[in-house]
């Protein structure tokens, strides 16, 4: 009886899983930020309270790399210094000279239980001294991992490795991937930390790597961590994550970057198409919809919007006082951010400027239909925004996180204390935004999900029936 108890416990648990809502990277699938379905997702709560929440979790050390979802679990990862109080600096300024002398370092792999909070597994993926310098704000655990419900993929740039777990917790293989040291290009000192995300695409994992020198764009095998393709890159420091998207005809790897924003074919690393035109330096991910490629960038002076169509081949940059050509639909030169991705949701563009300005764009035609300041007051933004159930949420360095109501006027509906500076971007699942702040991981959200109740109950009329 007990094997079969314990077969209906695994029966259920894998059908729980399936049915729930994954956020497999960062800004979940396809980095579009945005979760579909029926679920309907939190308004109003306080974090540093702990009204409306589900569960709040102490996270060890720093990190802003985001959290990712598969089934029950929350995968995290962080950078644990010996120094009793290491720290970033929030907010809006200038000085970016990087941190230096910095002690031993423990970077860390997660596993957490979404319906609890618990801490399900704990791994030290390294230590050691970290071989890079970090930007002010930055972590030395700033790439969010992904997974594919099977493996979990951690890049920890400051020390060139790519590590792959189980979903247990067992480590399957480790890649050196050489230092990943992108800083400011005019002085190699100034090092601010490889912050890229890495992706799973089929069986591969895929690490862009535009950095002080030989920067490049490789596959890696998802089971053995062997190198498939690299593709050298004539790029600077870029810190935006690639985005592949599958199409009707092909599929696209685009990869966002200050010389050419690029298209390459994810199974080879060949290049199938370029887009010149671009910010000093860039962060923001591409996204897709509407059979639109969506890529920003909003260092000055150049501060682009580009929607461009899928299928293009060659050189596709734009000629001098040109907005759109054969694959380019629309463009802008003013109005890109420089720090968040942007997000499309429903028939509406959205981007979110470091300040805190927002503003609505027709996605399919760039007609700009508002722009407004979050909450009249703004702040500061690093974090993306992420949307669900006709919101968007967009979370602030100071410790809010905003939800505006979705479509073609700007209108809060609430403000949310979080109590802690908030740089990574949220995740959403089942109707739970997960968010994670410099000390916690929130899970937000009322009532707990059917999937995690499921088990129990398929016990219990187990033990009933014997």
């Amino acid at each position: 009886m007990k094997r079969i108890i314990s077969l209906c416990l695994c029966l259920c648990f894998a059908a729980s899983a399936s049915r729930a809502q994954n956020w497999p990277q960062f800004r979940g699938a396809g980095a579009s930020g945005v979760a579909t379905g029926v679920a309907k997702t939190p308004v109003s709560w306080d974090g540093e309270k702990s009204v409306g929440l589900r569960w709040k979790t102490p996270i060890p050390g720093i990190g802003q790399s985001s959290p990712v979802v598969w089934g029950n679990r929350v995968y995290v990862t962080t950078a644990v210094s010996s120094d009793a109080k290491p720290a970033a600096r929030y907010g809006l300024y200038g000085d970016v000279e990087p941190v230096k002398d910095e002690p031993v370092h423990k970077w860390h792999v997660m596993a957490i239980d979404k319906g609890t909070g618990k801490v399900v597994w704990d791994r030290v993926t390294l230590e050691g001294l970290p071989k890079t310098k970090r930007h002010p704000k930055g972590t030395h655990a700033s790439s969010t991992p992904a997974t594919d419900g099977k493996h979990v993929v951690a890049l920890f740039g400051s020390q060139g490795i790519l590590a792959c777990y189980d979903t247990n917790g067992k480590l399957l293989w480790k890649q050196d991937t050489g230092l990943l040291d992108a800083g400011w290009f005019y002085d190699p000192d100034y090092q601010w930390g490889h912050a890229s995300s890495p992706i799973i695409y089929k069986h591969l994992v895929i690490v862009q790597a535009d950095i002080q020198k030989n920067s490049f764009l490789a596959a890696y095998d998802l089971k053995t961590g062997k190198q498939v393709w690299k593709t050298v890159r004539d790029e600077i420091p870029s810190w935006g994550t690639p985005t592949v998207y599958e199409g009707k005809g092909r599929a696209e790897l685009i990869a966002n970057a200050t010389k050419f924003i690029r298209g390459y074919d994810p199974l080879t690393g060949k290049e199938l198409w370029r887009l010149g035109g671009n910010s000093e330096i860039t962060t923001p991910t591409p996204i897709i919809a509407h059979d639109l490629i969506y890529v920003t960038a909003g260092y000055r002076p150049i501060q682009p919007i580009y929607a461009i169509r899928l299928g293009a081949t060659g050189d596709i940059t734009l000629k001098e006082k040109q907005e759109t050509n054969e694959f380019v639909a629309w463009s802008k030169q003013r109005g890109g951010p420089y720090m968040p991705t942007p997000i499309v949701y429903g028939d509406y563009f959205y981007t979110c400027a470091n300040n805190g300005v927002v503003a609505a764009y027709n996605a399919k035609t760039g007609e700009r239909v508002y722009q407004e300041r979050i909450a009249g007051k703004g702040g500061a933004f690093t974090a993306s925004p992420v949307a669900a159930d006709d919101k968007l949420y967009f979370s602030s360095e100071d410790g809010e996180v905003f939800v505006v109501k979705a479509g073609p006027k700007h209108e809060l509906l609430a403000t949310n204390p979080m109590g802690e500076p908030l740089m990574a971007t949220p995740a959403i699942s089942d109707g739970m935004v997960i968010v994670r702040g410099q000390h916690h991981l929130f899970g937000i959200g009322a009532a707990a999900p059917a999937a995690n109740v499921a088990p129990a109950k398929a016990a219990s009329k187990a033990k009933a029936g014997k």
